[in-house]
């Protein structure tokens, strides 16, 4: 094994232990939104892995311009709708849900800003880094694990809605017709 491989084996094994020490309560429960984000997690952890050395290869390559546009977007995103949650969402640390991350535990539905258009920016971010990362050294096998994300993050925002529409109510629905999941307009 040489010297490169093995630090890409140590990175993945510290940082798999954070996103368990993180994700432990939503680990144990297997419908809960965050046992299949945890998997999203890990997909995006193996596939930079994978394309961390072509980072910057060929920069002006078509396909680093389209990861770069991917993945300004997703740092755009998670910064806007980070700052919304914690600005508007009103934190709701007695929240009884021991999957819920201490942002997601908001009293209040956040449905101003980028949440007007998109009910998950977050993981509508974490959908553009994936795609991002693919485009940086695009293959067969980093298709899969891209749709293999995408697939893991349309199940954690199915199952996070059910567990808004609990906590929310009818407000949580009605703010699910008039917006769409990912992307503005489409989808």
């Amino acid at each position: 094994m040489s010297s490169a491989e093995a630090a890409g084996v140590i990175l993945f094994v510290a940082a798999t232990t954070v996103l368990i020490v993180v994700s432990r309560q939503s680990l144990r429960r297997v419908r809960s939104h965050g046992f299949y984000r945890f998997l999203a997690w890990e997909t995006l952890l193996v596939m930079f892995l994978l394309n961390v050395q072509g980072w910057f290869l060929d920069p002006l390559a078509w396909h680093q311009v389209v990861s770069w546009v991917l993945l300004m977007l997703s740092l755009a995103l998670v910064i806007l709708g980070v700052r919304l949650l914690r600005k508007t969402g009103g934190q709701d640390l007695q929240r009884d849900d021991p999957s819920l991350l201490g942002m997601e535990k908001t009293s209040r539905l956040v449905t101003a800003g980028v949440y007007r258009y998109i009910r998950h920016p977050l993981y509508s971010s974490l959908l553009l880094l994936g795609w991002g990362i693919f485009f940086k050294s695009p293959s067969w096998l980093d298709a899969g694990l891209a749709l293999l994300c995408t697939l893991f993050l349309t199940t954690t925002a199915r199952l996070e809605e059910r567990e808004n529409i609990d906590y929310f109510g009818p407000a949580y629905v009605t703010y699910m017709k008039r917006t769409k999941m990912f992307v503005p307009w489409v989808f």
